[in-house]
């Protein structure tokens, strides 16, 4: 190749400059930045195109499904500079992502860019981004694969007919700006089947009695569970159904009553080892990562989400540091298994290795998109304190933990045994029988490099890695103490974004690419919002996968769309027509099961928009969606109006209850309520509930602004509640005083004017641009100018100058085991352990905070993890909206794949 130039075009910058110091200086390395062209939205289209056939999806629905492609704005520039690039290369190398968005990109490229037929062009394909993967896959070129680049077509193509034919619906049947998806919609439909779950579970109260137990004559004391009481079993958390109703009929329920007479009397007799059975332990290391489990395991570990985790894989597989992050294989390469068996017994000694190489196999029939498992790039890891000076934050985590879990699949079982025993106790004649379980790792094998995780479930039973003393049957021993538990029943628990994962996957429902967007997606679409790190879905997911279910059921059914992404999988590997593929589904196939698409919508007229938005609550209280947000409605007195009440955001549907729903009913009766006319201004104050909570406003008349345009008549003044007041309550002198904010104090020496403010985060002074806190929401309006000014004439700081008592102590947190308060603070009154801060809801009083309470709350809080970094989210969202610019002049794609001449690679037209 010496004195020829090669383009080699890949995806982005990074992955340019990481293979650029791999090839010599005949090579140039450039980069498409992702996709050059797409199908524009419908009125995008040039307006000759809107005419035509396009004119609806951009897709062609009558002419075989024929998308018309655009080079999106934003990247002609790009195009231009590749073009120009080619015409001084020699030979033309595609070397975009091996899967079927890679493949379609190194299409793209080729249609945009036109090389000429003198210009051999090769697809160049790698799973490591190493100076030997990248030489290897220079040796070893193909053509593009158009079998990958008609499965990826076809599924734009689905996404777009789903998406712009039942989102109309939505508009017409709930509210604008909703939309459906193909895969959407179903993890949509999970999310919200969960929370209905949730809603109708019944609590139910159990107790059991734990036992404490010793040898006789002195020993180490164990606990064992209440299994039995007079030959009965005793209700566990797992003998309730998913409704939290009893489902084993023949367990006994304890009543705190029963169990603490049951430990009061067992206490006094001996306890006697009826059952002892022994066991040998093996556990096996878990398989290498693949897409779905590096963002389960990351979601557990690292507290990442899935687009995080995959930001930041693509960042480590674009350095060079891991192999390819898109994949559903479990399988390594042989120069990967043996780096692996090497490095673990450098670090752990041989025999923590396996015996034999481990080769761990795929239960994904997506053999396209099977390469091989996420794993350290090379054929030696380099280890996480090597890369330590190169890496940092969360992209050192996630390889730490990719190295972790890849050296482990190598390594031997871990050993030991289990043991169970039955203590059977006798006393004022009742009978009870206690178990305990006990599991003894006698050889750590992979567990000294790693351990997987698991996901919450909704009864933690007691931990099984207790160490239990010699006995023997028959034996007897000491009982030390019987204390009586009492619990509830849990609901199922949320889905995580990591769950959630496992559920799509576990059900076919995606593939690899596209977990991470589908779980971001139904985020940033407002179908879901998190609490903590639980999914919860908000009421339009309700209202829109109820019009789903009801009325378009085939389209957000699970085995559906699962035979959807298996009928991908065929057309990827060239067993079925794209065109005749995509007709069936969109014009139906001639059965009753699937009418198609068109006709489905054609039937939408009839669905009762006021229905599919409606929620029933209880007691004739219904929940209802409408234009702006959700609210609850109540029959009133006979020929009165319905009584309606806004549904505050942060009350999650769960939570909604029936005496909840009451309550805000209730607090309705004083929304809109007069507070009087304002003498200076002659406008009405109210008083409303709005959906960011209780406010007044000032009501300007029509008459007033009738002569006025639109663009300059003012804006009604409104302030927000202070935390100390009621909208019941709310007098109108503390309307106008609120109303009267900002409050000028008067000006410093230099003239600068001092205003005291109420702000998002609380009370604070502003002068210029330099703002102080202020201590209470009282001080608004007593603070002098004198104080104001001697408030500026101290140093600025964070926190408070001193360090003010506390308001309340609630005791010790149990997890940290430090003392609760209650501070006062920048922000308002808050909970806090000293590490753990909390700040109080709106509804909050010292008085009805109490330490379950308290230690809830910070349980919670913890569970968030770090609140994220919000130059991070900022930049992703500036690249998102870049991203979706309009197009303006297209390029119609009307040719027909070919496999292309050997060394050419092209698709021909």
């Amino acid at each position: 190749m010496a004195g020829k130039r090669h383009l080699v075009i890949v995806e982005s910058p990074a992955k340019a400059r990481t293979i650029g110091r791999y090839l010599g200086d005949d090579f140039v390395v450039e980069a498409s930045v992702g996709h050059i062209r797409d199908i524009p939205e419908p009125r995008d289209l040039p307006a000759e195109v809107k005419k035509g056939p396009y004119g609806r999806f951009g897709v062609d629905v009558e002419g075989g499904f024929t998308p018309y492609y655009a080079v999106d704005p934003d990247k002609k520039k790009r195009v231009a500079d590749l073009k120009r690039l080619l015409k001084d290369a020699d030979t033309l190398y595609l070397a975009t992502d091996e899967d079927r968005e890679g493949e379609a990109i190194a299409w793209h490229l080729l249609e945009t860019l036109k090389p000429s037929k003198s210009t051999p062009v090769h697809r160049m394909v790698f799973h490591e981004i190493t100076q030997d993967a990248i030489r290897a896959a220079l040796e070893n070129t193909r053509d593009v694969d158009v079998h990958l680049v008609d499965a990826q077509e076809t599924r734009r193509i689905l996404d777009r007919l789903v998406g712009y034919e039942l989102s109309p619906v939505l508009w017409r049947k709930i509210r604008q700006g909703l939309s459906a998806g193909r895969v959407q919609s179903v993890a949509t439909r999970l999310v919200v089947e969960r929370e209905r779950e949730r809603m109708a579970f019944v609590v139910s109260p159990y107790w059991d009695v734990m036992g404490a137990f010793a040898p006789q004559g002195g020993g180490e004391a164990f606990t064992a569970k209440l299994r039995q009481v007079d030959g009965s079993p005793v209700a566990q958390g797992s003998d309730f159904a998913d409704d939290g109703t009893l489902r084993r009929t023949t367990a006994t329920v304890l009543t705190q009553e029963t169990a603490t007479a049951l430990a009061d009397a067992l206490r006094e007799g001996p306890a006697t080892v009826t059952s002892l059975e022994s066991k040998p332990y093996t556990r096996r290391p878990a398989a290498p990562f693949t897409t779905s489990s590096l963002q389960q395991e990351a979601g557990r570990k690292l507290r990442m989400g899935a687009r995080e985790t995959m930001r930041t894989a693509q960042s480590l597989y674009e350095g060079g540091y891991i192999t390819y992050m898109r994949t559903d294989s479990v399988a390594l390469s042989s120069e990967a298994i043996s780096a692996a068996r090497t490095q673990a017994a450098e670090l752990y000694g041989r025999d923590m290795v396996a015996e034999k190489p481990r080769r761990y196999a795929s239960k994904s029939a997506n053999a396209q998109e099977a390469h091989e498992a996420i794993r350290p790039a090379g054929s030696t890891f380099r280890t996480p304190a090597e890369l330590a000076s190169q890496l940092h934050g969360d992209a050192l985590k996630l390889y730490d933990l990719i190295w972790k879990r890849t050296v482990a699949s190598q390594m031997a079982d871990a050993k030991g045994s289990t043991t169970t025993v039955d203590l059977t106790v006798e006393a004022q004649g009742r009978t009870g029988v206690f178990r305990a379980s006990g599991t003894i790792i006698t050889f750590r094998g992979f567990l000294a490099a790693y351990e997987e995780g698991r996901d919450a479930s909704r009864y933690d039973e007691e931990s099984d890695d207790k160490r239990l003393p010699q006995m023997h049957e028959g034996e007897q021993l000491d009982v030390r103490d019987m204390t009586p538990e009492g619990h509830e029943t849990a609901p199922p628990p949320r889905y995580t974004e990591a769950s959630l994962v496992r559920a799509l996957e576990e059900r076919g429902i995606g593939r690899p690419s596209t977990y991470a967007s589908t779980v971001s997606l139904i985020q940033d679409r407002g179908y879901v919002g998190k609490k903590g790190t639980a999914l919860v879905p908000t009421w339009d997911a309700f209202a829109v996968t109820r019009l789903l279910e009801e009325n378009f059921g085939t389209y957000v059914d699970y085995e559906f769309t699962a035979r959807m992404e298996d009928d991908l999988d065929r057309i990827a590997r060239g067993e079925l027509d794209r065109p005749s593929y995509l007709g069936a589904f969109y014009r139906g196939d001639g059965t009753d099961e699937h009418a198609g698409l068109r006709s489905a919508v054609d039937g939408a007229g009839e669905i009762d928009a006021r229905e599919v938005s409606s929620v029933p609550i209880g007691e004739g209280i219904v929940l209802r969606v409408g234009r702006y947000g959700p609210y609850l409605e109540q029959p009133g007195p006979e020929g009165a109006d319905p009584i309606r009440a806004n549904v505050p955001l942060d009350i999650a549907p769960d939570e909604l209850t029936v005496e909840t729903a009451r309550e805000l009913l209730e607090r309705q009766k004083s929304d809109g309520r007069v507070l009087g006319t304002d003498p200076e201004s002659g406008r009405e104050i109210v008083a409303k509930d709005g959906r960011y909570g209780p406010y007044v406003t000032e009501v300007i008349a029509e008459e007033e602004v009738a002569d006025l345009p639109k663009t300059k008549r003012p804006k009604p003044r409104t302030a927000s509640l202070l935390r100390s007041m009621d909208l019941a309550t709310v007098t109108l002198d503390d309307a106008l005083k609120l109303l009267s904010l900002p409050r000028v104090l008067g000006t410093d020496e230099d003239g600068a004017e001092i205003t005291a403010q109420n702000g998002r985060y609380g009370p604070y002074l502003k002068k210029g641009t330099d703002s102080r806190s202020l201590e209470s929401e009282e001080q608004l309006f007593t603070i002098t100018l004198d104080e104001a000014k001697a408030l500026y004439a101290q140093p600025k700081q964070r926190g408070r100058a001193a360090a003010k008592p506390p308001l309340k102590e609630l005791g010790v947190d149990p997890t940290s085991e430090k003392p609760i308060v209650v501070k006062d603070g920048r922000f308002g009154p808050y909970i806090t352990d000293g590490t753990t801060n909390v700040t109080l809801r709106r509804d909050d009083t010292l008085e009805s905070l109490t330490h379950e309470i308290a230690v809830e709350r910070l349980a919670e809080k913890r569970a968030k993890g770090p609140a994220p970094k919000r130059g991070r989210a900022a930049s992703t969202s500036s690249r998102a909206s870049k991203g979706t610019k309009s197009t303006t002049k297209s390029t119609k794609s009307t040719t027909k794949r070919a496999s292309g001449t050997k060394g050419s690679g092209a698709a021909t037209t």
